[in-house]
């Protein structure tokens, strides 16, 4: 999945834009959808550590998986849970058990 200058989706069905658009809405309520489709990976990152079962397996589907380790390997302190963090890693195949990766941590000079 690439990204256009803007940060859009591009070279995905439309629909994919579609449901990143209504997950947005849902999901980052800080912002508009349209604002949040500018940073896919937020929307993203926020379905990951939020999102309903249904939701988070509809945009697994359409997004990727290898869209999703990008996302999380990428991932900003405080984006992810410690449960959701364990739990990604092993559902993406990026971790043994007990042999997780730490959470991102804000590093302060």
């Amino acid at each position: 999945m690439n990204q256009d200058a803007l940060g859009h989706l591009v070279n995905m069905p439309s629909d994919a834009n579609q449901l990143l658009l209504r997950l947005a809405q849902k999901y980052v309520w800080w912002k508009t959808p349209q604002e949040s489709l500018a940073f896919p990976q937020l929307v993203i990152a926020q379905v990951m550590n939020l999102g309903e079962f249904g939701d988070v397996n509809q945009m697994a589907e359409v997004v990727g998986s290898d869209r999703l380790k990008d996302v999380l390997c990428h991932a900003e302190p405080g984006q992810f849970s410690e449960r959701s963090w364990e739990y990604w890693h092993y559902r993406l195949g990026l971790a043994e058990p007990e042999r997780v990766p730490e959470l991102p941590r804000r590093v302060f000079a």
